[in-house]
């Protein structure tokens, strides 16, 4: 693709918001402690994976819920080259608290968010109809994070199939019964991490071949690819040609917020074959756990860490997975 554009990118997050991280030295509980750095960000999957995406270039466009506050959203995004399309709701856009220590351990502490009612969420799909008919025509439709109360357990489903009559490959980012949905109604590639893998399976995933077959069973029931998010051991990715692991030396993150969404980000950005686009993806999500917050990383960032990505293809299947990088 060398001299072509990146292709443009709708993602749609049904639950946004606006993440709040401070950074301490060390979490002291019940103590009065001042901050070392405090930092606001237009957040939810979704749009993280919008934000770092549009840093690479990409026409980015994020849909969400929003009421009063969509404003709020906007002023974030816009600076960040990311088109905003906002539905309008009567409930507030949540707010989230990361509190991030220096050795990098996160404590997360994430509001439900608004509860959309039926026309709300009709009115989100209905969005999401609109951008898959769009020109330019998107490249990637990405739907991810939690569902709100109120959005049914088919809504990334739902998602899905138009996406799939749009002839527009989807990205799903998940968890529970909202994930097994999207798998079945074929997504293009989904992100679990390996606990949220293990709840679409049956039996307990300590091996490369455990998690191997696993992903053999959802290909089976309809997705295609699936990058496996193993946090601190890489990744594994499994598609129809084969699989393979790819992660590099251990590193002390500043903060966690946000790496996965990098990490399917880089997956969506790359080119070349699935071994390409695994370390593309690990790559990224290296790169955001450098920097505080859930600030996304650029080009400089991401290929700074492309070095020291090592990419193993057919791993061996007896291999404990939390051993898999040695």
């Amino acid at each position: 693709m060398t001299g072509a554009s990146p292709p443009r990118v709708v993602t749609v997050t049904p639950n946004p918001s606006l993440d709040h991280t401070v950074e301490v030295p060390v979490l002291q509980r019940g103590e009065v402690q001042r901050t070392s750095q405090a930092l606001v960000e237009a957040g939810g999957k979704g749009v993280n994976v919008a934000r770092v995406l549009a840093k690479h270039g990409h026409l980015a466009t994020a849909i969400l819920p929003a009421g009063d506050d969509a404003q709020r959203m906007v002023g974030l995004l816009t600076p960040q080259q990311v088109s905003t399309k906002s539905v309008p709701i009567s409930g507030v856009i949540r707010t989230n608290i990361a509190v991030v220590e220096k050795d990098g351990t996160t404590t997360k502490l994430n509001e439900p968010g608004a509860h959309l009612s039926e026309a709300e969420v009709e009115a989100l799909l209905a969005a999401v109809g609109e951008e898959l008919a769009a020109d330019p025509r998107p490249g990637w439709l990405v739907a991810a994070g939690s569902l709100p109360a109120g959005a049914p357990d088919d809504f990334y489903a739902q998602v899905t199939k138009a996406a799939v009559a749009a002839g527009v490959p989807v990205a799903i980012d998940t968890s529970g019964p909202a994930l097994a949905a999207a798998v079945d109604a074929g997504a293009t590639v989904i992100k679990p991490n390996l606990e949220e893998l293990q709840e679409l399976v049956t039996g307990e995933l300590v091996t490369v071949g455990d998690v191997i077959d696993a992903a053999r069973q959802l290909r089976e029931r309809g997705t295609k690819d699936l990058l496996v998010s193993l946090g601190g051991h890489g990744a594994l990715l499994i598609t129809a040609a084969g699989s393979w692991w790819a992660g590099g030396p251990p590193l002390v993150p500043r903060s966690t917020v946000g790496a996965g969404d990098c990490t399917l980000s880089g997956y969506l950005h790359a080119t070349g074959g699935p071994a390409d686009r695994l370390a593309g993806a690990v790559a990224w999500g290296r790169a955001a756990c450098l920097l505080p917050g859930s600030t996304v990383p650029g080009p400089p960032e991401t290929q700074e860490c492309a070095g020291a990505v090592r990419v193993v293809a057919d791993p061996d299947p007896l291999q404990p997975v939390k051993d898999v990088a040695s």
